[in-house]
């Protein structure tokens, strides 16, 4: 199948070719994000393969569908970058990647942690210019401390046994209690209980209704005074501002993110040589205490290899049947 590969970065170039040897798509590679703007580029393409700041609107669809496309493969789990039900209403497939290696995201999600208890970051900076001082620089120790787990998915229940190593004691909140995670001894408890008990709260569900701006003002108001919160699901679960209220008045103590609300027109490009527009954004990196990765939680060889390989199994399962076991449904939008 001819495939239109757009957000191409020259990693994304050397995996899909490599997984694409034994397979044979017919694979078009453009460095541009597909949106309104650019959505004729890919006319004529039976298949579009996106990533997650790809913008894949009702208007983007509607073009696509006009333009011959019928199959919409996602490069990654998440999909609130697409209007699914837009794609459904227009007879569009949409396919992702499930679950293309969760021990790379969870154990980013760790490096954050740790990085941040023991200010990493500020030391390699302090060493690199001669200062040698360990001032300002204490940590704690991760053993016997509380670490709440919102969603215990793939990622979540990988988190939860690689801190159980750690000897914290670890809680955990998610409608569905993985049996995984019941075994190493973790408590489910509500989200109440959970930010009022928790040292450290790391974040690993998914975007939808339910969990959009989860982290506002009254779960913040909610936490331990000096708590740490690690993102690394998706950006919109923190409503960015009640985050940055808390960095002020220290009920925050550590802020690790791997994703950012706004992130679409930031990350997964070089903008070092511009002016950052985004306020917000920069007023977050004026903070010592929070640390700021670009979305690298999932970049590991594992990861790209396995998105590669299953993002083209799911396009040929589709051109040869028709359906693929990895389409994204209705259902999966509850």
């Amino acid at each position: 199948m001819r495939v239109a590969v757009c957000s191409a970065q020259p990693y994304d170039r050397r995996y899909f070719l490599a997984a694409n040897r034994d397979i044979g798509h017919d694979l078009v590679f453009f460095d541009s994000h597909l949106c309104e703007e650019t959505q004729r580029m890919v006319a004529g393409f039976p298949a579009v393969c996106v990533f997650i700041n790809d913008t894949v609107s009702k208007t983007v669809l509607q073009t696509l569908a006009e333009q011959g496309a019928s199959l919409i493969a996602l490069r990654s789990a998440g999909f609130n970058h697409v209007d699914i039900r837009a794609a459904i209403d227009l007879g569009l497939h949409i396919v992702r990647v499930p679950a293309y290696s969760p021990h790379s995201v969870a154990e980013h999600s760790v490096a954050l942690i740790l990085s941040l208890n023991r200010h990493l970051h500020h030391s390699y900076n302090r060493v690199r210019s001669g200062n040698f001082s360990i001032q300002g620089l204490l940590g704690f120790e991760m053993r016997g401390k509380t670490v709440g787990i919102i969603g215990t998915g793939r990622i979540g229940a990988i988190v939860a046994k690689i801190l159980h190593g750690f000897g914290c004691h670890l809680v955990a909140h998610d409608p569905q209690q993985n049996s995984d995670c019941i075994n190493l001894g973790v408590e489910y408890v509500s989200l109440k209980k959970l930010y009022a008990s928790s040292d450290i709260i790391t974040l690993h569900c998914p975007l939808n209704m339910k969990t959009h701006h989860l982290i506002d003002t009254k779960a913040v108001t909610s936490m331990k005074q000096g708590v740490m919160l690690i993102n690394t699901s998706r950006g919109a679960v923190i409503d960015t501002m009640a985050v940055i209220n808390g960095l002020k008045s220290s009920k925050i103590g550590y802020l690790g993110l791997d994703v950012y609300e706004q992130e679409g027109d930031l990350f997964f490009q070089d903008l070092s040589n511009e002016i950052i527009q985004d306020d917000v954004f920069q007023r977050l990196l004026t903070f010592p205490n929070v640390l700021v990765t670009g979305h690298q939680g999932f970049f590991t060889d594992e990861a790209l290899s396995s998105i590669a390989r299953t993002t083209l199994q799911n396009i040929s399962a589709f051109e040869i049947d028709g359906v693929c076991q990895n389409e994204v449904t209705l259902e999966l939008l509850q």
